[in-house]
C-alpha cells in the first residue's frame, strides 16, 4: 500500500528528525568553543558508522519481511535506555526568530544553494542508492556494502575537508569537492556493468566527497551570519534541506523508470557540476571571506542542524554574560 507506506515513512522520518536535534542539541550544551568541534566530529564519525554498519543488518533477514523492521524497533527502544538512566538535567531551549530563505540567500547565496543540492545529493544517495544497487544485479550482500562503503567513507573525509576549509576560501574548496564527485559519479556511471570492484570503488569515492556539502555549505553560510542569527537561520536551512532530500529522490526515480540505472549516478553527477559551476560564478560576484572572519567548519548531519546551531548560540550567550 504506497499511500500507508508513505505517511508511515514520513512520520518516522520526522521522529528521526527530532532525535537528531535533540540528541545534538545536548551535545553542544555539554560543550564549550575550545572542544565543540572535536565533540562533532566524534559525534558524525560514530554517527556515519553507526549508518554504515547498519547497512549490513540486510543480510540477516529477508528485506521483504518483518523481521528487520521489528529488529530497527528494537534498536531504538534500546537507544531510550542511557537517557532514561542519565541524571543530568536536560538543556533549556530558546525559540529563535524566523529567517526567511530568501534574507539567507542574499546573505550567502552559494552557502542556500549548497543546502538545497546537498540535500537532494544526499536524498537521493540514501534513498535511491539501495534501488539502483538492486536493478544492477547485486545481492542483498553486494547492496549493503555498496552503501556502507558510501557512507564509511564519509568518517575519513570530513575532517580533512573542513580543516581545509577552514584554511582557504571555502568557495575553493566546495567547487573542487563538487567537480571531483561529478568525476567520480560519472565513473561509477561508466563502469555500472563492467566491474562491481570499480562501481564500489567510485561510488565509495563519491560518498566519501559528496557527504562533505552539506557542512561546507552550512559553514560557508554561518560565515556570513553574525553568531545571533545562527539560530533564527537553523529552521529555514533544515526545510531547505529536508525539501531537497525529498525532491530529489522522486526526481531521479522518474528519470531511471524512463532511462534505466544509469540515471542514478548521470543525475547525481549532474547536481554536483551545477553546484560546482554556480560556486565558480559566485566567486567572481563576491569577495572571500576574510580568514579571521570565518567559523570553524563543524561537520554536521542535515538533520541535526537545529541542535548545533541552538548550542553555539547558548554558548555565545554565556561567554558574553562572563565577567
Amino acid at each position: 500500500e504506497p499511500l500507508l507506506w508513505a505517511i508511515v515513512r514520513g512520520a518516522s522520518g520526522f521522529c528521526f528528525a527530532g532525535i537528531y536535534v535533540v540528541a545534538e542539541s545536548w551535545l553542544n550544551d555539554r560543550a564549550t568553543n575550545s572542544n565543540r568541534g572535536t565533540l562533532l566530529s566524534a559525534y558524525m564519525v560514530i554517527l556515519y558508522g553507526g549508518l554504515g554498519a547498519g547497512q549490513f543488518l540486510l543480510v540477516l533477514a529477508d528485506p521483504a519481511g518483518p523481521h528487520l523492521f521489528m529488529l530497527v524497533a528494537a534498536l531504538v527502544c534500546l537507544a531510550l535506555v542511557p537517557i532514561t538512566l542519565s541524571v543530568q538535567r536536560a538543556p533549556e531551549v530558546d525559540v529563535p526568530q524566523h529567517i526567511g530563505l530568501a534574507e539567507l540567500y542574499r546573505a550567502s547565496p552559494l552557502g542556500v544553494a549548497g543546502v538545497g543540492l546537498g540535500g537532494m545529493i544526499s536524498g537521493t544517495l540514501f534513498s535511491i542508492g539501495p534501488v539502483f544497487a538492486q536493478l544492477t544485479g547485486l545481492a542483498s550482500e553486494g547492496i549493503a556494502a555498496f552503501m556502507a562503503f558510501s557512507i564509511f567513507a564519509a568518517v575519513l573525509t570530513q575532517l580533512p575537508i573542513g580543516r581545509w576549509s577552514d584554511r582557504v576560501d571555502r568557495r575553493n574548496v566546495l567547487v573542487t569537492v563538487c567537480m571531483l564527485a561529478a568525476l567520480a559519479a560519472l565513473g561509477a556511471m561508466l563502469v555500472t556493468h563492467h566491474s562491481t570492484a570499480a562501481l564500489l570503488a567510485f561510488a565509495t569515492l563519491f560518498g566519501g566527497l559528496a557527504l562533505t556539502l552539506y557542512s561546507l555549505a552550512l559553514s560557508h553560510v554561518n560565515d556570513h551570519l553574525r553568531p545571533a542569527q545562527m539560530v533564527a537561520a537553523s529552521s529555514s536551512m533544515i526545510l531547505l534541506n529536508g525539501a531537497g532530500a525529498a525532491l530529489g529522490p522522486v526526481a531521479v526515480a522518474i528519470l531511471m523508470n524512463a532511462l534505466g540505472p544509469s540515471a542514478y549516478f548521470a543525475s547525481l553527477a549532474v547536481l554536483c557540476a551545477t553546484l560546482g559551476g554556480y560556486g565558480m560564478w559566485r566567486k567572481h560576484r563576491r569577495a572571500s571571506v576574510p580568514s579571521g572572519e570565518k567559523v570553524h567548519f563543524v561537520a554536521a548531519q542535515p538533520q541535526a542542524v537545529a541542535g548545533q546551531m541552538v548550542g553555539e548560540a547558548t554558548a555565545t550567550q554565556q561567554e558574553a554574560e562572563t565577567p
